[in-house]
């Protein structure tokens, strides 16, 4: 009988949490969701940064495809960009000469890389002595978190005609 006694008062005595062993499990489910939270923040600023990637290749790439469709213009893509009026497809219908067209479409690209890229700058260098020619075409960007600008470069050549 004292054998029962015991059981009984050992299951009596625990009916519960305590309180310590509350405060100990919303310890560890709060550091859970910070370390989530975290992921997801770091997640979202990766997002981004692809994001302006993507953007700054294609950027790129669009302008090399500029040149390489107005290769006689050669060392004037390194000029000073022009809205020249030239633009085929904005009712333009100008007819403009190959250094006019490199200008108006350096203009064109300028717009189109302070549209996409935050704080973008872009250059263009001509090199005539390198056989074919080539051409250095980058750009680049400021991000949130980043010190200085992230950039991206491609170098082409281009054989004239």
């Amino acid at each position: 009988m004292i054998r029962r006694q015991q059981i009984f008062n050992a299951r009596t005595r625990q009916q519960g949490f305590t309180l310590v062993e509350v405060m100990v499990a919303l310890i560890v489910l709060s550091v859970g969701m910070l370390g989530i939270a975290g992921l997801f923040t770091q997640g979202l600023s990766a997002g981004r940064t692809a994001i302006f990637r993507t953007r700054a290749v294609n950027l790129v790439s669009d302008m090399a495809d500029r040149i390489r469709a107005n290769r006689t213009a050669q060392v004037a893509y390194a000029g000073a960009a022009a809205d020249n009026n030239c633009d085929p497809l904005g009712g333009g219908g100008v007819d403009c000469a190959p250094a006019q067209m490199a200008a108006h479409d350096l203009f064109v690209w300028d717009q189109q890389v302070q549209q996409n890229l935050p704080d973008g700058e872009w250059l263009v260098q001509f090199n005539a002595a390198a056989i074919p020619p080539s051409y250095t075409i980058r750009v680049s960007w400021a991000e949130v978190g980043q010190v200085g600008l992230i950039q991206h470069q491609m170098l082409i050549q281009v054989p004239s005609i």
